[in-house]
């Protein structure tokens, strides 16, 4: 049990007096650039979807229409 605490210890004082956390501001400015990443890979994924998907309503996509005028 020994090495246990030890380790409990060790990993206490790494946390505390190692690590660096950051400060309020970046993680604010570390959310915005999150949060604006995600907006962005879901608006591709979106506009993909609207492309090439097929919809349960019918709508076969962008080239789905196309092909059909094609074929």
């Amino acid at each position: 049990m020994s090495k246990f605490g030890e380790y409990v210890k060790s990993s206490y004082d790494e946390l505390v007096h190692k690590v660096s956390w950051p400060t309020f501001k970046e993680l604010q400015s570390s959310a915005v650039v999150v949060a604006i990443a995600a907006l962005v890979i879901a608006l591709v994924v979106f506009v993909m979807d609207v492309v090439f998907g097929v919809q349960p309503w019918g709508w076969k996509g962008v080239l789905g229409y196309f092909y059909q005028l094609l074929g």
